[in-house]
This record gives structure tokens, C-alpha cells and sequence, in this order.
């Protein structure tokens, strides 16, 4: 990762401090380095991880970004502090309140081309505001999504577990080629939600 990428990192997590994405009763732990509680069975990840998880995106200024299992919004707001008010990040969480906290906290956190709603129960993503640059998804599935490949554009980026294992997926440049598909260690995530 290059100097300037990990300058760009910095800013993003000192601009969106992870205790303003928080419920109140886990604020207090929001510099602890590991998963915090956010209800209805999911987690606002460990900065490391949301950190390696980002590194491996490697957003781009102007860059259109989906933000799949957006839960606390904490994300979904850094993503926007890596692509800048050029850019357009589209956050989806399917659980109904917390979409509509992490909306209200992306709402307030000075982010105004970065959104979270609630997520299609039937339709995985947000194909209709695709082709995406790039798509970022915090929660595990058993194997690559291919809905969320479909909303790619070729050369995009997704970033994502996969039974257990971290992936980046680099989409073929011609929409035939195979993606490439290299694995960057083990983490456990919430189950993604399909249907």
C-alpha cells in the first residue's frame, strides 16, 4: 500500500470517529480494537479489520462505491471520506433499524454524496445505482456473490468474506473473462443474508 493510500486512511478514520456511528451503551468502547455490539445480532467490526478491509478496496477519489451490510454506517462514511464529494457511496442494510440509524448517522456526518437505506430483501445489493467501482461487503457468505459481481464495472473492485477467508475479486476488464481472485487471511463475520 502506498504512502499516499495510507494518508488517504488516516484522514477517513480521523474525519468518521467510530463513536459517532455507536449505540450508547458501547461508546465507551469504541477505541477498543474488536467487535462491538451494534443489536439485532450484528457488530460494528474491528477498526483493524474495516482498515484492512479498506486497504484491499483501494478506493479512489470519484469512485461510485456500494457498501453491502452497512450496520453502522461507520463504513459507509469512511468510504465517502476516500472518493470526496466527486464520488457517490450507496449504503444497504437489510436489518430496518439500524438502516435507519446508520442513515441518521451518515446524515450528520457531513457526507452529503454517501446515503444508507434499507436493503431489497429480495434483491441482493443495489443493482439499480450500479455499475459500481467498487463494492465493499461486511458479512460472510459461503461463495462469491455473483449479484454483487453483476453490479461491477469491469476493473471494479470487491472486497469481501467468503467462508471464512477475506477475498479480493478484480472483475475481468472484458465482460467475459473470469474474475481474479487472490486471499488476504481469515476472519469471521455475521452470516450475509441473501432472502
Amino acid at each position: 500500500m502506498s504512502r499516499t493510500a495510507a494518508g488517504a486512511l488516516d484522514i477517513a478514520f480521523a474525519a468518521q470517529p467510530r463513536e459517532h456511528f455507536l449505540p450508547r451503551a458501547v461508546v465507551g468502547d469504541a477505541g477498543t480494537d474488536g467487535p462491538l455490539a451494534i443489536g439485532f445480532g450484528q457488530t460494528n467490526s474491528q477498526p483493524r479489520t474495516v482498515r484492512a478491509m479498506l486497504e484491499l478496496l483501494d478506493v479512489r477519489p470519484g469512485q461510485r462505491v456500494l457498501d453491502v451490510g452497512a450496520g453502522s454506517g461507520w463504513s459507509t462514511a469512511l468510504l465517502a471520506e476516500l472518493t470526496g464529494a466527486s464520488g457517490r457511496i450507496v449504503g444497504v442494510e437489510l436489518v430496518p433499524d439500524l438502516a435507519s440509524r446508520a442513515a441518521a448517522a451518515v446524515g450528520a456526518a457531513g457526507v452529503p454524496w454517501a446515503s444508507v437505506r434499507e436493503a431489497d430483501p429480495h434483491r441482493l445489493g443495489a443493482p439499480d445505482d450500479g455499475p459500481f467501482h467498487r463494492i465493499l461487503v461486511s458479512a460472510m457468505s459461503t461463495e462469491v456473490p455473483g449479484e454483487l459481481l453483476d453490479q461491477l464495472r469491469p476493473g471494479g473492485v470487491l472486497v469481501a468474506p467468503v467462508a471464512g477467508v477475506m477475498l479480493r475479486v478484480v472483475k475481468g476488464e472484458d465482460g467475459d473473462d473470469a474474475p481474479t481472485v487472490t486471499e488476504h487471511g481469515a476472519y469471521r463475520f455475521v452470516p450475509l443474508v441473501t432472502d
